[in-house]
């Protein structure tokens, strides 16, 4: 072999084994998403639309850290929820996160106080409601926009308890 093709060699084996490396680093500290409980939710619109979503619940400290962290692709009509103790100040944010999500803050009675919508895949930046939310429901990032989907309408979801009664 002569010495470029050497380097190059060496070169891509580097590669290989750095990928190699964060996929093992990102698969030790993520749990799959079959892991998680997993359920449907609906949003009742104020047009009177019933869109059914299923959906995975972060129901632990941990699961909450993933989210959807490392997901490449989510279908239209798939989400994660989030449920917290009592109402809170909610910040959430992207990190190895690949896909741009709608993020809706529920209050107290599941209904959506507050959109961020299509977030910034990857993104550091810090997202929060303006008012104290119960949950957060992860959506396809635009989905809520095309589906018509608004502030005021309910989450009714099993995960929710007693806030969705």
């Amino acid at each position: 072999m002569i010495r470029s093709e050497r380097l190059w060699v060496a070169a891509m084996l580097a590669v290989l084994t750095a990928a190699l490396l964060a996929s093992q680093i990102a698969s030790a500290d993520t749990e799959p998403l079959f892991q998680f409980p997993q359920g449907t939710a609906s949003i009742h619109t104020a047009a009177g639309h019933d869109i059914k979503f299923k959906i995975w619940t972060a129901d632990r400290p941990n699961r909450q850290e993933q989210g959807l962290m490392f997901v490449r692709d989510l279908d239209d009509h798939a989400g994660m929820l989030f449920v917290f103790q009592g109402s809170r100040a909610m910040t959430m944010w992207m990190k190895n996160t690949y896909i741009s999500l709608d993020m809706l803050f529920l209050d107290g009675q599941g209904r959506i106080d507050f959109i961020a919508p299509r977030t910034k895949p990857l993104s550091l930046d810090l997202i929060e409601a303006p008012r104290p939310a119960t949950a957060v429901l992860e959506l396809k990032g635009g989905i809520t926009e095309r589906l018509g989907i608004h502030i005021g309408d309910k989450v009714i979801a099993e995960g929710l308890g007693r806030i969705s009664k």
